[in-house]
């Protein structure tokens, strides 16, 4: 008679922790940050075609590191959950809360249950009228939720991108200093300097019409990233 093969709980959970974590540390880093006209998400990736960040709804983006087809579910599951949520009641009530409380409740229980869990973190941004009504939901591998406020790292270096930012960050930016400190930051972490067309960035801009979501282009980023180096 064979006996059934034991692994302690907490070994269990350990275990799929490591190895979640190990798959989001081979990905690239992505920042976000709050300016003063809205909020920028950021990160290094030469794909054209294959988006890290994207429009969720009207005021809300999404952010994702780790496996592509993994988050890249998730985001086209919150586009159908918020499309569904703004036909059946109201556009305003489209919250990146009920949002990211969605992807908590669906990424913890793939992380308890499946025999292998997601290897990814994402993050809802939502933009308000005010700063002060600015969110920001980061979500991790095993569906933990946390809020964050001013700004938020995600990826293999996040602990240090974000020592990094805490430093340099400052409450009132505009986009173009905003631009060169998450530039800045994400090379002096990764170590390499990262060419125009290396980036992929957004913005959601409360001063635009009903859609805030905006990408950024390699001339705006280049252009931020020199005036800097000017005003040095």
């Amino acid at each position: 008679m064979t006996l059934p093969y034991y692994v302690p709980p907490e070994q269990l959970i350990k275990d799929r922790a490591d190895f979640a974590r190990k798959g989001i540390a081979r990905g690239r880093s992505i920042v976000v940050l709050e300016y003063a006209d809205g909020i920028l998400l950021m990160g290094g990736n030469t794909s054209r075609s294959l988006h890290k960040l994207g429009e969720i709804y009207d005021r809300i983006a999404f952010a994702g590191v780790g496996r592509f087809n993994e988050f890249e579910t998730l985001r086209v599951a919150g586009i159908r959950y918020a499309d569904l949520k703004g036909y059946s009641y109201n556009r305003t009530d489209v919250s990146a809360k009920g949002l990211a409380n969605a992807y908590s409740q669906t990424v913890g229980q793939i992380f308890t249950h499946e025999v292998k869990p997601y290897e990814i973190e994402v993050l809802v941004a939502e933009v308000g009228d005010d700063p002060d009504d600015n969110r920001l939901y980061h979500v991790r591998f095993d569906g933990t939720l946390h809020d964050a406020r001013r700004f938020a790292a995600m990826g293999g270096h996040d602990e240090r991108l974000a020592e990094r930012l805490d430093v340099g960050y400052r409450d009132g930016m505009d986009l173009a200093e905003t631009i060169r400190l998450a530039a800045d930051a994400l090379e002096h972490v990764e170590e390499r300097e990262i060419a125009a067309d290396g980036w992929e960035a957004a913005v959601l801009d409360r001063t635009l019409e009903r859609r805030k979501f905006r990408r950024l282009g390699a001339d705006e980023i280049a252009a931020a990233r020199s005036e800097g180096r000017s005003e040095a």
